[in-house]
């Protein structure tokens, strides 16, 4: 499949399908309401970021595990298209400033998030 390890494939294919099993069950059980804080998302965001950081630092290149949770698991479960359009709902409802706070937050949160993760693999 153009060049592609088949199995590595798969992998991707499994990991993303249970995160975004996972994803959906949070959004479905806490679904945020329209102009307040989309805490389902950006849980999902950090935890994906956490998780993505231990992953791609622990975990060596040529283990079917890394695209497994790396690319296919935490790239199911988070989601920057998602964040964006709850960002614009703000906007358009004038929730500048909760929207400026989003977009911070998750950023800075995420950013602290993989980092931790990356320094605690490395032990």
């Amino acid at each position: 499949m153009f060049g592609y390890d088949g199995r590595e494939v798969l992998a991707v294919f499994v990991g993303g399908a249970l995160g975004t099993l996972a994803r959906a069950a949070i959004e479905t059980l806490a679904a945020p309401e329209p102009g307040h804080w989309p805490w389902p998302t950006f849980a999902v965001n950090i935890v994906g970021a956490f998780l993505l950081g231990y992953v791609a630092t622990r975990l060596p290149e040529n283990s079917y595990r890394r695209p497994l949770l790396g690319t296919g698991l935490c790239g199911g479960l988070t989601t920057f298209s998602t964040m964006q359009v709850e960002m614009l709902r703000m906007v358009e409802r004038e929730h500048f400033a909760l929207a400026a706070g989003y977009a911070a937050a998750s950023i800075v949160a995420g950013l602290a998030a993989a980092w931790v993760a990356a320094r605690w693999a490395e032990r």
